[in-house]
């Protein structure tokens, strides 16, 4: 009798693709889920079986989860600056409910959910972990709250249909392979290749490498706790250690001029009202500042005593991201790109 297959929904994207190319090597037969216009050259060169749908296409779902004990759902949009947030609900929490009744009628043995490290409350002055509670809505703008209430929905899930899932609260994720790249990869790249000139003071957030991350998703998949949430965080990295981390990597200087966090407050409010003047979105948002320094230090001891997972200091993974925007750059001028 063959193996089980293991799945992965958004195996295109950054943390879905070293999770894939992590459970390659394990030798178990891997399927994916991707829609027809996905990139898929983070994962082109791996042995997978290539299913193609969406989340809204139930017949895909079940097709490419039927046989699998392990289903990973690493299928998010992450556009936080968006205007209009309805695409974010609509993918974070209408797609996802037709993939966990999928899931539902199929029967994995584990259901694997990349939630965010955005939906463990604050603890102001302390260390938060997974026991507190969600509370800063307003904070966090549309994007929080949607991967807040996905987070929710999965765990009811969990607790009012059987499905033993868990949901992973993963931090910013940096390392090599950030093919868009994330917004906060874009940092890194800007530091590498010597385009930012500053640095904002004050500002930093939990991290963690993104092999790391996809190691404790495979953790989870073979001894996660269904109802439970587990923290994938290394540590609170600072604006200024990752700047400075990524331009040593690319042999640079790192940025000297620092931005103080009070002034990034009106800055953000001008870029927010010049882009609603000419009908588009803005990264630069008071949301977006908000997501750079409210967030509380977080204890992932859990995923070490349930899990089994120690991550490796997230800097490497950062310098490692650093040298490969480094080398896509040298291949892109190679190309005449």
């Amino acid at each position: 009798m063959a193996d089980p297959a293991k799945l992965v929904v958004g195996a295109s994207g950054f943390l879905g693709s070293h999770l894939t190319r992590r459970l390659a090597a394990t030798g178990a037969p891997v399927r994916v889920l991707v829609r027809r216009t996905s990139d898929l050259r983070a994962i082109a060169d791996l042995p997978v079986e290539i299913h193609y749908g969406d989340l809204f296409d139930d017949h895909a779902l079940r097709t490419a989860m039927r046989d699998c004990d392990e289903i990973y759902h690493c299928a998010v949009d992450t556009r936080a600056w968006l205007r209009d947030p309805e695409p974010l609900f609509r993918t974070n929490i209408v797609g996802l409910r037709h993939v966990l009744d999928a899931a539902c009628a199929t029967g994995p043995r584990r259901f694997v959910f990349t939630s965010s490290a955005a939906t463990i409350g604050r603890r102001p002055g302390g260390i938060a972990d997974e026991t507190v509670a969600f509370d800063w809505p307003r904070l966090g703008g549309p994007y929080v709250r949607s991967r807040v209430e996905a987070e929710n929905l999965v765990l009811r899930y969990a607790t009012e249909r059987g499905l033993p899932a868990v949901a992973m609260c993963v931090a910013n994720t940096y390392g090599p392979g950030d093919w868009q790249p994330t917004p906060h990869g874009s940092f890194v790249a800007a530091a590498a290749l010597g385009r930012l000139p500053f640095r904002f003071a004050g500002t930093g957030s939990e991290s963690v490498g993104v092999e790391d991350a996809a190691r404790a998703l495979i953790l989870a998949g073979a001894a996660g706790q269904p109802g439970e949430r587990y923290i994938v965080s290394d540590r609170f990295l600072t604006n200024t250690e990752l700047l400075t981390a990524a331009a040593h990597a690319a042999g640079r200087e790192p940025p000297r001029v620092a931005v103080p966090l009070p002034l990034l407050y009106p800055a953000a409010g001008i870029a927010s009202a010049v882009a609603r003047v000419r009908g588009r979105d803005s990264r630069f948002t008071v949301t977006s500042v908000n997501l750079m320094h409210v967030m509380s230090r977080l204890d992932h001891g859990k995923a070490e005593r349930e899990l089994g997972w120690k991550p490796e200091p997230v800097l490497d993974a950062v310098a490692r991201a650093a040298r490969f925007f480094l080398a896509r750059r040298s291949r892109r001028a190679a190309a005449g790109d």
